[in-house]
């Protein structure tokens, strides 16, 4: 019934091979601005905030609300709305560096809030007794807030990047490039069940490794294990 079934030529092995390279690409980069503008952005938050280090309701109000907004927008409908924003900033919309714009838009306020709620488990305590020593607001940062959270930031950001392996997939719908695209353009539109299978085999191989990094650190740095 399926005569090429797993008959792949050197053709197709060379393109799972760059599509994946591809997929870690847009992973990569797309992770890599994610921690570095979501995590400020959870600490303004939480820092802004009426019961904050310094509250700054305005600010906390229109940044929450900005952040709701994003949140709240199906990624497929926000890659096709970002279409003429990616074209003028990346010059077009289509291939792996395109991509990399609209991913991060999606998933930079969905690693906001988890950071958000991640500063907010801190206990108070700990918090005040720095206060109480004379600690400054960066003091308590950097040596409270950050330290205590970062298990549940890692674990956080963990499964963040697994959302980011699989809306990068979701991409290759309008030409993003990687796994996703390949499923599309040789599983999807030329019936190649086969590709299709290997590269949803690929995506579990590649998002079950990230887990286990994300918990073995998530444990490593978590100081409450060595008592």
């Amino acid at each position: 019934m399926f005569p090429h079934l797993f008959n792949l030529s050197a053709y197709e092995l060379n393109q799972f091979y760059v599509s994946t390279i591809e997929t870690i690409e847009m992973t990569v980069a797309c992770g890599f601005f994610t921690l570095v503008i979501g995590l400020p952005l959870a600490l303004i938050l939480v820092a802004t905030a009426p019961d904050g280090l310094k509250p700054m309701p305005v600010v906390h109000r229109v940044l929450g609300f900005i952040i709701n907004i994003f949140r709240s927008i199906p990624f497929i409908i926000l890659l096709v709305a970002l279409i003429p924003f990616t074209r003028f900033v990346m010059g077009t919309f289509i291939g792996t560096q395109a991509a990399i714009l609209p991913l991060s838009i999606a998933t930079i306020p969905y690693f906001t809030r988890i950071a958000e709620a991640s500063f907010r488990e801190v206990d108070q305590s700990l918090i005040e007794a720095v206060r109480a020593m004379g600690g400054s607001r960066i003091a308590i940062i950097r040596e409270v807030i950050l330290p205590e959270s970062l298990p549940s930031i890692i674990s956080g950001f963990t499964v963040t990047v697994v959302l980011i392996i699989g809306i990068s997939a979701m991409a290759g719908a309008i030409g993003a490039g990687g796994l996703g695209n390949l499923a599309i353009v040789y599983g999807f539109q030329e019936f190649r069940y086969d590709i299709t299978l290997i590269v949803v085999v690929i995506l579990v191989i590649m998002v079950s490794i990230i887990q286990w990094i994300g918990d073995y650190l998530a444990r490593r740095f978590n100081h409450r294990n060595n008592f």
